[in-house]
């Protein structure tokens, strides 16, 4: 008789098979692929593209879209079986260099890191034993992201399985391109330090409204009270 682990792990495995491709390269995630625009990943997921939040527009176009994948099909009367709780897609000037995927604890729940290993290997292969490419320092999201358990890729594109450190524990899975990666990070700072540099300037700027504003108010006040004031 099957147990709820073995059953789970094949679910997983299925889900995975039927989004993916045979032989399917690293730089993509069932159908969305590193390196393409907002645009086309709003037309997969079916969000405007107005929903993509601007991280920064200087002196690189970051923006972040969040997806959560209805678990229920059309038509269908039983909820999917996907076990994708979101997907977070993160564009550097319009090109999607990293795809973040968290997936449902209930629907990985008992699950070890070799079963997850096991079926998204039937989708990018044997993982590596070593990390490709030169060292690379992780970035936020990374380190965020718990324990790393296994990797696949290469030098240009690379796929790692994290078990995360909340409660109750959970999987994600991060896609990402490293130049455009690490292209991201230097344009983040940078963007700061810019920030830094003009926020007296903006205070200045926020408190002259302010007090234009205020200005604007009290004068129109005063003409509307003028009118109909009687002493």
């Amino acid at each position: 008789m099957i147990n709820t682990r073995t059953f789970a792990t094949c679910a997983l495995g299925l889900v995975l098979l039927t989004h993916g491709v045979d032989g399917q390269a690293v730089a993509q995630y069932r159908n969305f692929e590193l390196g393409v625009n907002v645009a086309a990943v709003s037309a997969l997921t079916g969000l405007a593209t107005s929903e993509a939040k601007i991280i920064h527009q200087r002196p690189a176009l970051l923006q972040d879209l969040e997806w959560r994948p209805s678990h229920w099909l059309t038509g269908a009367t039983l909820p999917s079986t996907d076990p994708v709780q979101q997907i977070g897609f993160s564009f550097y000037n319009d090109r999607l260099f990293r795809i973040v995927v968290d997936y449902d604890r209930d629907r990985t729940e008992g699950l070890l890191d070799a079963d997850l290993i096991e079926a998204i290997s039937e989708i990018y292969g044997v993982p590596a034993t070593r990390a490709a490419g030169p060292a690379r320092v992780a970035s936020r999201v990374e380190t965020e992201s718990g324990s790393a358990v296994a990797r696949w890729g290469d030098a240009a594109h690379i796929a790692v399985l994290y078990r995360t450190t909340s409660y109750r524990g959970g999987f994600r899975l991060i896609i990402t391109d490293p130049a455009l990666d690490d292209l991201a990070r230097k344009a983040t700072t940078q963007a700061v330090r810019l920030d830094d540099q003009e926020a007296p300037k903006r205070e200045v700027a926020r408190l002259k409204k302010e007090q234009d504003d205020g200005r604007t108010a009290a004068e129109k006040a005063r003409l509307a009270n003028k009118k109909v004031f009687r002493p």
